[in-house]
């Protein structure tokens, strides 16, 4: 299995804000919800993901165009 890089995932959340503006948070947060209820572990630890990088976005002005560094 290919993995993303933490830029990978921080343009995927900026296109997903892009297209869906602040509705983006609510989708992924559904879909969190939804894949726990399923037992479906990874889809859910990829959607927090989400959600982290769409909140930074939105609360920090996080750029996807710049380097991302996870502590």
């Amino acid at each position: 299995m290919q993995q993303l890089s933490a830029t990978d995932l921080c343009r995927l959340a900026a296109d997903l804000s892009d297209e869906h503006g602040p509705d983006a948070m609510t989708f992924a947060r559904r879909a969190v919800a939804a894949f726990e209820a399923e037992g479906a572990d990874d889809r859910a630890r990829f959607w927090r993901t989400m959600c982290v990088f769409l909140n930074d976005i939105y609360e920090y002005g996080l750029d996807p165009d710049r380097p991302v560094t996870l502590h």
